[in-house]
C-alpha cells in the first residue's frame, strides 16, 4: 500500500515526505478523520513514529512549465498551491451582479407580463358557444347576479336573554315536528248540527270578547286552536256551540294570562246563558277529550319569527295579523298548517303593501316554504280582504280599521295576486 501510494503521488507531481508513510500506519484512526481535513488544506498534521511532529505536506508546483517534486522547491505554509484535477472544468459563465433595485424591478415586469397573459387566454376563451350562453342566461334570468344576502334576525337580540338565540332554531325546528301532529282534519261532516257558517259566527263572537277583555293575541289563536282540535273529536249540538267557545276560551287564558278573566266574566258576557257549573262542567270535557294537551304549535307562534324574518314596519305588522285573523274565521283554511297560514298572511301582506321582493332568502330560511307553495293559501287570504268590507261578521275588519291598527283593513287587497286567481279559476 505505502509504494503504491508514493507511485500515485509522484504521478501526480506531488512531493513525497519521507517518513509520512509511516505516520499514515501508526495513526489510521486519526487519518481517518484527518483526511477530509488534510484534502482540504493540503495540510496533514500529526506526531511522527518518535513524538516528534510531522513535517508538512507539501504539493507539487508549476515553476515555468517544469514540475517540482521531492523537496527540491518548497512552497511557503501560508499560501495554497494550485491543485490540479483530471476532470475537464466547464467553461467560466459570466456573472452578472444585480441591484436590490433591478431585482424589484423585474419582479414587477414578471408579474406584468403573467397578467397580461392571463387576460389574453381569459379572452380567447370567450369563444361563441359561451356567448350564446351568457346572453340566453341574462335573457332568461339567469345572469351571474351576486348571491342574496340573508339578513341576520336575530342581530339585535344578542343581549336579549329573553330571546334564547341558542335555541330559537331547535325551538321552530320542534315546532314544525309538532304541527303535524296536532293538525286539525276537516271535522265538519262528522257535525250533523254544526255548519261552517256557525263556526264563523262564534269565532266574530270570540275575537270580540277577546278584545273587550285585552288579552294577549296567543290566548286568540290558542282558543281556537282548542274549539278546532275538540269539534274534531266531540260531537256538540248548536246550543252548546257557544259554550264550547267560552270554555276554550277560559282555558287559553289560564294557560296564557297572568290574570285571568274568571267564570263569572265569562257567564257574564255570554248574557248568563250558561251557568258556572255548565262553564267548569265544559271545561273538564274538553281537557279530557284533548287530554291535556295544550302545549301546542299555533299559527301565532310562527307569525312571531315570520314577522320578524321579513323586517317589518307597523304597518306590515299589522297587515300580516289582519290576514291572519280573517284566515282563521273561515273554515276553509282548516286544511292548511298553522306555519302555512303564517308565512302566506306575511307573503300576502307584502303583496297588499308592495313591499318588493315579496320573497327573499331570508323569508324562505325561516319559514320553509318557497314563494310558490305559499301563492294558493295566500290568493285565499287576498279574497277574504276583498270581502271583509262587504261581509255580515265585521268584528275583524272593524278591529283593523280604527287608527290604532294602522286601518290597514280598508287598504285596497293585492291585486296582483287576486288578477291570478280569476285568470286561473276561469
Amino acid at each position: 500500500m505505502a509504494s503504491r501510494n508514493v507511485v500515485q503521488q509522484q504521478n501526480k507531481g506531488e512531493v513525497v515526505v519521507p517518513g509520512a508513510i509511516k505516520q499514515k500506519k501508526n495513526m489510521a484512526a486519526e487519518g481517518r478523520n484527518r483526511k477530509a481535513l488534510g484534502d482540504i488544506g493540503n495540510l496533514a498534521t500529526g506526531r511522527g513514529v518518535e513524538g516528534k511532529p510531522l513535517p508538512q505536506k507539501s504539493v507539487a508546483v508549476n515553476v515555468k512549465g517544469a514540475n517540482v517534486a521531492n523537496g527540491a522547491q518548497k512552497v511557503p505554509a501560508g499560501r495554497k498551491p494550485a491543485q490540479k484535477r483530471a476532470t475537464v472544468k466547464p467553461k467560466p459563465e459570466e456573472i452578472i451582479e444585480i441591484s436590490p433595485d433591478t431585482r424589484e424591478k423585474l419582479k414587477e415586469k414578471k408579474m406584468q407580463m403573467k397578467k397580461q397573459a392571463a387576460e389574453d387566454v381569459s379572452k380567447k376563451k370567450s369563444t361563441l358557444t359561451s356567448t350564446l350562453t351568457a346572453r340566453s342566461k341574462a335573457a332568461c334570468g339567469l345572469s351571474k347576479n351576486p348571491k342574496e344576502q340573508i339578513v341576520d334576525i336575530d342581530a339585535a337580540d344578542v343581549n336579549n336573554e329573553l330571546a334564547v338565540l341558542e335555541y330559537v332554531e331547535d325551538i321552530y325546528s320542534f315546532y314544525k315536528l309538532a304541527e303535524s301532529e296536532t293538525r286539525v282534519h276537516d271535522y265538519m261532516d262528522s257535525q250533523p248540527e254544526i255548519s261552517e257558517k256557525m263556526r264563523a259566527i262564534l269565532i266574530d263572537w270570540l275575537i270580540e270578547v277577546h278584545h273587550k277583555f285585552e288579552l294577549n293575541p296567543e290566548t286568540l289563536y290558542l282558543t281556537i286552536n282548542i274549539v278546532d282540535r275538540y269539534l274534531a273529536v266531540a260531537t256538540a249540538s248548536r246550543r252548546e256551540l257557544q259554550l264550547v267557545g267560552i270554555s276554550a276560551m277560559l282555558i287559553a287564558s289560564k294557560y296564557e294570562e297572568i290574570w285571568a278573566p274568571e267564570v263569572n266574566d265569562f257567564v257574564c258576557i255570554s248574557d248568563k246563558t250558561y251557568t258556572h257549573d255548565q262553564v267548569l262542567t265544559m271545561e273538564k270535557q274538553i281537557l279530557g277529550q284533548l287530554e291535556w294537551y295544550l302545549t301546542v304549535p299555533t299559527p301565532y307562534v310562527f307569525l312571531v319569527r315570520f314577522i320578524k324574518a321579513s323586517l317589518p314596519d307597523s304597518e306590515m305588522e299589522n297587515m300580516v295579523y289582519f290576514l291572519a285573523e280573517l284566515g282563521l274565521m273561515n273554515y276553509a283554511t282548516v286544511v292548511y298548517c298553522p306555519s302555512m297560514i303564517a308565512a302566506s298572511a306575511v307573503y300576502a301582506a307584502r303583496h297588499t303593501l308592495n313591499r318588493t321582493p315579496f320573497w327573499n332568502g331570508t323569508l324562505k330560511l325561516h319559514t320553509g316554504f318557497s314563494e310558490s307553495q305559499l301563492i294558493e293559501c295566500a290568493r285565499v287570504l287576498v279574497s277574504y280582504h276583498s270581502e271583509a268590507a262587504n261581509h255580515k261578521l265585521k268584528v275583524i275588519y272593524k278591529k283593523y280599521s280604527n287608527s290604532e291598527r294602522g286601518a290597514v283593513a280598508v287598504l285596497p287587497p293585492a291585486k296582483s295576486l287576486l288578477a291570478a286567481s280569476s285568470s286561473s279559476s276561469s
